[in-house]
């Protein structure tokens, strides 16, 4: 089949290349010319695992091509796959600027080709809010007589995993308004569910909110069990062993049930704030996923308040903090909404000398957050001479450091660990003052 994707973002990438990895020719289309002329040398602008690797050969293979031509990328395409950005508006509504102008885009190219062309499927893959794909719909039939058939298909992407997710996905979603659309979306996804996992076909605004309460959902497991560890801390118990009772539940299970810093990226803070959004729209106060959102906000304070309390009366003037990770997540050169982010912006406005590390995404520091961090070579030189080390993200190559190495170069044994890489004990053995998420600090005299 012949497909175009709107923009080469995360989704539109990943997609592209994934359908065009299952025999499918693909278009992707986008207005920056640099990121354009970078695909076509098979130079993914992400970081994420395996990605630059099926680009480059299904490039190769002729499967997979680049353009900045909007008539070109359309007018053979069977189905075009909307995956523009929709960012938070200040109030934290989605802005669906990107995708209107595709729409018009889309109508433009239409009018031209005709009403003897053979009718488009136009997909919605971006995380829009509920009525979106029907106002795309009707803005494209506003502008041209010439018949196409809309649709709405969630991405369901982790970050670090995305490729995998897309090959063997759990299910697929697919909002559809007639038999064609769904044709076609499942002569597309068949390859991809050959193991038996499910094509689940539903109304457009259905498939529409999936996304947002899947992701919802998400993300209220991850400041759940943040806030039961911050009771956790003022109760004395300790919140791993807390999680191991409560997992045993099957009915709970245990993801996205780790205590730490809470989410960051682009898909959890977004989407609980639109959800939050469409509710003011629709007069509902979605009082549940505005604290979701308050409660995973406050994680970072609550973490950074015990930096500040044992740093004492001379505060952060004078001292340096070596950060450990960048990214929001590990497998990932992300740092939007990242945790790490908002830890160095307080550590900076305290006085303190920032340094980090991060195995992919110091570029992105640089680039997004210039003078916020010195930037180390690798994960030790980040701890010369630095009081206190701050874990933030929970890479593999930090699980098992050299803790010799690490009580060497700083100044003083001190671990502040956003993520719980460590067991309290382990740390109290290796030398460690040590203070984690949910669990009393190890290693502090007279403790």
């Amino acid at each position: 089949m012949k497909l175009t994707m709107v923009g080469t973002g995360y989704v539109g990438l990943v997609t592209g290349a994934c359908f065009a990895e299952t025999g499918n020719h693909v278009t992707c289309l986008d207005v920056d010319a640099r990121k354009i002329d970078s695909l076509r040398r098979g130079e993914s602008p992400i970081y994420e695992p395996g990605l630059s690797e099926m680009l480059q050969a299904n490039i190769r293979a002729g499967r997979l091509r680049f353009t900045l031509d909007k008539l070109e990328a359309y007018r053979d395409a069977e189905a075009i796959f909307i995956c523009v950005g929709t960012p938070s508006d200040e109030d934290g509504s989605a802005d669906l600027q990107y995708v209107l102008s595709v729409a018009r885009d889309v109508a433009a190219a239409l009018e031209r080709l005709g009403p003897s062309a053979k009718a488009k499927t136009v997909v919605v893959k971006s995380t829009v809010p509920v009525g979106t794909s029907h106002a795309v719909r009707d803005l494209i039939r506003g502008l041209t007589k010439v018949p196409f058939h809309i649709a709405d298909n969630p991405e369901f992407l982790k970050e670090g995993d995305a490729i995998n997710d897309f090959m063997k996905p759990d299910r697929i979603v697919c909002g559809v308004e007639g038999p064609e659309a769904e044709a076609c979306l499942r002569a597309l996804y068949e390859p991809f569910v050959r193991n038996g996992n499910p094509i689940h076909f539903m109304d457009v605004r259905s498939a529409e909110m999936v996304k947002y309460a899947s992701n919802a959902m998400l993300a209220a497991k991850i400041s759940f069990i943040n806030e039961i560890a911050n009771l956790c801390e003022r109760l004395g118990a300790d919140v791993a062993s807390v999680r191991e009772g409560m997992c045993a539940d099957r009915r709970i299970g245990n993801q996205f049930l780790y205590p730490g810093l809470g989410y960051g990226g682009s898909c959890f803070p977004k989407d609980t704030q639109a959800v939050v959004g469409m509710g003011r729209a629709a007069g509902l106060d979605c009082k549940l996923n505005a604290a979701v959102h308050e409660v995973n906000q406050d994680q970072r304070a609550h973490f950074w308040a015990k930096v500040e309390a044992r740093m004492g009366a001379g505060g952060m003037k004078g001292k340096t903090l070596a950060f450990w990770g960048v990214a929001f997540k590990p497998r990932t050169d992300d740092i939007r909404e990242a945790p790490s982010i908002a830890l160095m912006v307080r550590a900076k406005k305290a006085g303190a000398t920032v340094r980090a590390y991060d195995p992919v995404a110091m570029d992105n520091l640089a680039k997004d957050h210039p003078g916020l961090a010195e930037r180390a070579p690798d994960m030790y030189a980040a701890l010369d001479g630095a009081d206190a080390l701050v874990i933030c993200t929970e890479w593999n190559e930090f699980r098992s450091p050299d803790f010799a190495e690490i009580r060497g170069r700083l100044r003083a044994p001190l671990v502040f660990d956003g993520r719980n890489l460590f067991r309290p004990e382990q740390m109290a053995r290796e030398g460690f003052e040590y203070h984690s998420v949910g669990r009393a600090a190890s290693g502090v005299k007279g403790g």
